[in-house]
């Protein structure tokens, strides 16, 4: 934990960094980089930074280059592209998720890495490379990999969830809190629906969002780093978040447990990037280096309480993490799915279909029973028999493509009318 990580490891680490591996740039446009500055945008709480006698990296990257490192901190990945694409802000390091890497090269907002100058990429394993988000490794240098589970409070919780519908159980009403961020929440809607989470069937988003609306009867609390103050604090009972940030969270409150939804979570990786326009790439390029080394990976992988793809550090142990089951759970044992980006008709539905959840009132007469069972629920067949929940849900998908297909068919029939008339 952050604690464990005792304050002589600061002088140790700074003893190590002049015997780095080189990088290929020559050692005077590294020493020309002295007294200037380098703009780093990451999320909150997702570097060492010296808290509780831990070492603090940037001051560590700015004692061995002499580089001045501005250092600001977003809540979610939407936030951060908001803010970058708004304009106006000026960074040369982003640290974005799978997904928004993705989306981020394909609008041009992020520029090739000169591998040269980052020999310890050598420290990243094989099954962290050619991911669907960067298949060619060019933009993006892997920081910290994990899932997405389910935190409660054995104080509160009487019976240990197992599933994501544990968050819509209407005994822990106004005890719930759930991701502020679509992505992440229609991601556990689907999961329970048993969707994939990069689909782009509008009715399959449109079936997602009403399950969400459902939520909305249990009043959940929608948050992002609140989550920890809460949790700790015992005012929830339970909170999907990331498997790292629960570690941190139980330190703090230990009656505090984890699980994996039998359903299926999110698996990410989140990298550091160089944004297309950066005023020092050479020194983006030194510090995403500086990040791998092997001493400052383990600090950072043992502050941030998050898995580490470095080998080095999971491979350590020393390492307070050395094969710890919930951020390194064996390899298939539940169904985990990569968020990809998404084409931007999907991504403006989603967008308008969560402002709709969010924005949603319950009128106090849902379709609970309908998504998750009920003696009040069962559709009958034809032959007396009770559709299964399964059944259910595909004919109201079947229901829904057929109302999207009934209308687009009058649609163009109209058009053509109206066109004919004029």
């Amino acid at each position: 934990m952050k604690k464990r990580f005792a304050s002589v490891l600061f002088a140790l680490i700074l003893a190590l960094l002049p015997c780095v591996t080189a990088v290929a740039a020559e050692q005077s446009e590294i020493d020309a980089l002295r007294g200037t500055t380098l703009y780093v945008y990451n999320w909150g709480e997702y570097i060492s930074d010296g808290a509780d006698d831990t070492l603090d990296v940037n001051a560590a990257f700015e004692e061995k280059y002499g580089i001045n490192v501005v250092y600001e901190t977003y809540d979610n990945n939407e936030v951060m592209y908001s803010k970058l694409k708004g304009g106006g802000v000026s960074y040369d390091v982003v640290i974005p998720s799978d997904y928004m890497i993705q989306r981020m090269i394909a609008e041009d907002m992020l520029q090739p890495i000169d591998f040269s100058n980052i020999p310890n990429y050598k420290y990243i394993p094989e099954k962290y490379k050619n991911l669907a988000h960067d298949p060619k490794n060019e933009f993006s240098v892997p920081y910290t990999v994990g899932m997405v589970g389910l935190i409660y409070n054995t104080e509160m919780v009487e019976e240990a969830p197992d599933s994501w519908t544990a968050l819509w159980d209407e005994n822990y009403e106004n005890s719930i809190l759930m991701f502020n961020n679509p992505r992440d929440a229609f991601a556990i809607a689907q999961s329970i629906l048993g969707m994939d989470y990069n689909n782009e069937s509008e009715a399959s988003w449109r079936v997602a969002a009403e399950l969400l609306k459902e939520q909305k009867n249990v009043s959940p609390a929608y948050v992002n780093d609140e989550v920890f103050l809460k949790m700790e604090a015992g005012e929830a009972a339970m909170a999907p978040y990331y498997a790292g940030d629960f570690l941190t969270m139980q330190e703090n409150n230990p009656a505090l447990d984890f699980v994996y939804p039998k359903e299926g979570v999110n698996f990410f990786v989140d990298g550091a990037c160089v944004l297309k326009g950066a005023k020092n790439k050479l020194a983006a390029e030194l510090y995403i280096n500086f990040l791998l080394e092997p001493e400052v990976a383990l600090a950072n992988a043992e502050y941030i309480c998050y898995a580490s793809p470095h080998t080095e550090v999971f491979n350590n142990p020393e390492y307070s993490f050395y094969e710890d089951e919930i951020l390194y759970p064996e390899d298939g044992k539940f169904k985990t799915q990569l968020f990809l980006n998404l084409n931007p008709e999907t991504l403006a539905l989603m967008s308008t279909l969560w402002d709709d959840v969010k924005n949603y009132i319950p009128s106090g007469t849902g379709n609970h029973d309908f998504f998750f069972g009920g003696s009040g629920s069962a559709v009958s067949t034809d032959d007396g028999e009770a559709m299964t929940p399964e059944a259910r849900r595909y004919a109201l998908y079947i229901g829904i493509f057929a109302a999207v297909c009934v209308a687009f068919v009058i649609f163009r029939y109209a058009r053509k009318k109206y066109r004919e008339n004029i």
